[in-house]
């Protein structure tokens, strides 16, 4: 009974997630979401070089973290850290703004986890992503 308890319950979560993908507008166009989409794509090219070096990777719940700051040299490692803090308040913030243009506050963990997977299938070859499982090269 468990089982199944627990097998409807991820199937409930998988029909609300495809509902808010399929009802909510992911690409809707805001003066904060733009401007929270430029400054990421700005941070994108400092942080690029960290995600191909795998000191950088993406998580599952749709953020980046340091996967392995020993790889950056110790001068660099406070401005990683500062980038991937910046990166991921831009992220909530991208979630946050979209759910609340869309007139659904309430999706925001929604967004957030459609946001999550379209990261990882976007990803380079090569780039690290943590899961459930531990890091893993993709």
């Amino acid at each position: 009974m468990n089982s199944l308890f627990k097998n409807l319950l991820a199937l409930l979560a998988l029909l609300v997630a495809f509902n808010v993908h399929a009802a909510a507008d992911l690409e809707v166009n805001t003066p904060g979401v733009n401007a929270i989409k430029n400054s990421m794509q700005t941070r994108h090219g400092q942080l690029s070089a960290y995600y191909a070096s795998g000191a950088v990777g993406l998580t599952m719940d749709g953020m980046i973290a340091v996967r392995d700051a020993g790889s950056v040299p110790l001068a660099a490692r406070q401005t990683v850290n500062a980038l991937v803090a910046a990166e991921n308040q831009d992220r909530s913030a991208l979630y946050a703004e979209i759910a609340n243009a869309n007139g659904h506050p309430e999706w925001q963990a929604e967004i957030r986890t459609t946001f999550a997977q379209r990261w990882v299938q976007r990803a380079q070859r090569g780039w690290w992503v943590l899961s459930n499982d531990g890091w893993s090269q993709k």
